[in-house]
């Protein structure tokens, strides 16, 4: 159980969903049809996000902490995970011999212009087999779809069905085998790439395959925004689209001259068009994807993680060795403000601390410190609200959003 230590509050903005009627679908994953917007069969729609933070211990434990009204529930066990990677619903446990899939009951529909905002059950899902750590992948809706799977010891490449995920199945739409291998499986509409042996293919969601191969060597690091899902290669970024219902897969290679490291691993705000990645030692990569562009940002001070939040400020997160949050301007790379250490013991100790943003607010774990931190970065990356765990969060994600 998750115990609030800070009296202190914030109040989240109800956002009244808008009408039904006259909803388009955009992006990369369209809506089954005009009329579902994100629904399924048994889930409330509700006026505004049901934010939570959702969490993994060390033995596998799994809570789920409302972000509303400050309670907290467990939601049973996984095998103890080496990662957990998330969409904004579900939690993908990830281990040695295969992926437990957690579905936080909460969810957002992106319209793009509004949103639908729900609440199902909360459960654990099941499991899919493989062998050695997986790479997942997923898009930015929760119930169309699919997820991608990609076990690198014997290279099997796996399309798990997002709508079946949202009923409560675990259903594979395809298996195929690769060389083992790193390599990774990037969801794109009703599309999947499948990342492996320095190309990428694309197949319908049976598996067959569609098109021809793409060169990308040493492919690392993937996430889809509102223009499509990228996939990071040596030389740059695959950015892969769906348009009149077919795969286009465009190439944004790294600025001519420029010697920094690549970026490896992307994170920005769910959906945005813009990310954020490490380049080193040298700095933060920007991948504007509306515009088809890089750039190198300098930073004031070395980070181990950063994340872009795209919003009218152009605000970037980044987490400093020492454990403090700092807020920096994601056109010149500039300090705005500065967190207190949080998570420095943590970080000392070699744990995994992720740092999620949404439009409001940003969120940190400390399984080392047993707390999970709420920080307004638009208020001199003041801490909100703290929350101390009953048991060390190693993992977690904020979901609803």
């Amino acid at each position: 159980m998750l115990h609030r230590s800070s009296p202190r509050l914030f109040a989240l903005s109800v956002v009244v969903a808008v009408a039904l009627t006259g909803c388009a679908a955009t992006g990369s994953a369209p809506p089954p049809s005009p009329d579902t917007h994100g629904a399924i069969d048994g889930a409330a729609e509700l006026a505004e996000p049901a934010l939570g933070l959702t969490s993994i211990d060390a033995d596998g434990r799994v809570s789920h902490l409302d972000l509303l009204d400050e309670t907290t529930v467990d939601l049973g066990t996984v095998r103890a995970p080496l990662a957990v990677h998330s969409d904004g619903r579900y939690l993908f446990a990830i281990d040695e011999i295969g992926v437990s899939v957690v579905d936080s009951g909460v969810w957002t529909w992106d319209h793009v212009d509004h949103f639908h905002y729900y609440r199902a059950e909360a459960r654990v899902l099941g499991d899919v087999d493989g062998a050695g750590a997986a790479v997942v992948a997923t898009s930015n809706s929760s119930t169309t779809g699919g997820t991608g799977v990609f076990f690198p010891e014997s290279g099997d490449a796996v399309l798990l069905d997002t709508e079946a995920l949202s009923k409560g199945r675990v259903v594979e739409s395809f298996r195929l085998s690769r060389e083992p291998g790193p390599g990774m499986v990037v969801p794109a509409g009703s599309f999947a790439a499948v990342a492996a042996g320095d190309e990428v293919t694309l197949h319908t969601a049976d598996g067959a395959t569609t098109g021809e191969p793409v060169a990308c060597e040493a492919a690392a690091g993937t996430l889809t925004t509102r223009v499509g899902a990228i996939i990071g290669c040596q030389d740059g970024a695959l950015l892969i689209r769906v348009e009149d219902e077919q795969p286009i897969v465009e190439r944004i290679p790294y600025p001519d001259g420029v010697t920094a490291p690549r970026a490896t691993a992307f994170a920005n705000r769910e959906g945005r068009p813009r990310v954020a990645a490490l380049a080193g030692d040298a700095g933060i990569w920007m991948l504007d994807t509306r515009a088809r562009s890089w750039t190198l940002l300098p930073v004031p001070e070395p980070v181990v993680q950063v994340t872009a939040v795209d919003d009218a400020d152009a605000t970037v997160l980044a987490l400093t060795p020492d454990g403090r949050v700092l807020v920096l301007d994601g056109e010149t790379g500039a300090q705005r403000a500065a967190s207190v250490p949080l998570v420095e013991a943590s970080l000392a100790a070699g744990h995994t601390v992720t740092l999620v943003a949404d439009q409001q607010r940003a969120y940190l774990n400390g399984p080392a410190e047993r707390r999970l931190w709420e920080i307004d970065f638009a208020d001199d990356a003041r801490v909100a609200r703290d929350f101390e765990t009953a048991s060390a969060p190693l993992f977690f994600a904020e979901t609803g959003r």
